[in-house]
């Protein structure tokens, strides 16, 4: 039986190192994955030109345009469903597309453009946002009031016309809040090394465009969600309210998993996400009753 191919969708401000310890072990279970790096992201990314100014001045860094501020939701969706075609074609099988924290809408998106070329839907502490609603409102929900990651924010995002961060800061306070809002739980030179391919800028397109889900499409997918309980940017009750709304507005049911992790499991835990990735890419989805009989 020819088995799935994973397509990893990382997060915002990350590239596609974030799958570096999860893709060796799903290809030592028989499965290929794909990671790319989305528009505005990894190799991809353009760096504020302030940062070349010496010394650093941050009044610039905070102010000027980003370079980044035209890239939009549909081009990343369009990039991904590109690469979602190219794996059907090669023979493959179906994908399993998973997406990770802003990831979620990316992952969405394309669900809903072409759900029968997908097996699975898998998100990790992903926005997985109703119909109608775009990230940012779903970010200021109640239920996301403890997300540190907002604390990271650096200028006027309108202004900018994109949500910056500077993940090259050698301020103590600023690194030590980055490392608790995505990677509480793992080493300092684990830490070190994921900052080091974080990219500054998220264009604001990404998180004003609207979740555009049906029933009729995306909820025709199997979905699955795995919950980081210890998640300081997309806090848990902000993960279960949003499964909550998309089972309820959508229908169907989401399967849960769960991990005792931070923002970062493909770092913390490679062993144990992987596991769940695994069980899902090895299970029939077929039918809708298969992918709701996973174990929680």
């Amino acid at each position: 039986m020819t088995t799935a191919v994973f397509i990893l969708v990382h997060g915002g401000w990350h590239d596609r190192s974030t799958w570096d310890k999860v893709t060796p072990i799903l290809d030592a279970n028989g499965f290929s994955a794909l990671t790319p790096d989305l528009p505005g992201a990894g190799v991809n990314a353009i760096a504020p030109p302030s940062l070349g100014l010496s010394p650093f001045d941050p009044v610039a860094f905070s102010t000027e345009p980003s370079p980044s501020a035209g890239i939009t939701q549909l081009e990343r969706t369009e990039a991904v469903v590109k690469l979602v075609e190219e794996a059907v074609a090669l023979g493959g099988g179906k994908v399993i597309l998973v997406g990770h924290s802003a990831g979620g809408m990316t992952v969405s998106a394309v669900a809903e453009r072409v759900p029968d070329l997908l097996a699975a839907i898998v998100y990790i502490a992903g926005f997985l946002v109703p119909n109608g609603m775009p990230l940012l409102a779903m970010l200021q929900h109640e239920t996301m009031s403890s997300a540190l990651s907002p604390g990271l924010f650096i200028g006027d995002p309108v202004a900018i016309g994109a949500t910056r961060i500077n993940p090259g800061s050698t301020d103590e306070a600023y690194r030590s809040l980055l490392k608790a809002s995505f990677y509480g739980d793992v080493s300092e030179a684990e830490f070190a090394h994921a900052a080091s391919h974080l990219h500054y800028d998220e264009s604001n397109a990404g998180a004003l465009a609207s979740s555009g889900i049906t029933s009729e499409r995306f909820g025709t997918v199997p979905r699955h969600y795995v919950r980081t309980t210890r998640d300081c940017a997309v806090p848990l009750a902000g993960q279960d309210h949003m499964i909550a709304l998309v089972d309820g507005s959508i229908g169907g049911k989401t399967t849960t998993h769960t991990l005792a992790s931070s923002h970062s499991p493909f770092l913390s835990q490679p062993d144990q996400l992987s596991k769940i990735l695994i069980e899902i890419g090895t299970c029939p989805h077929t039918e809708r009753s298969h992918a709701e009989g996973l174990g929680a």
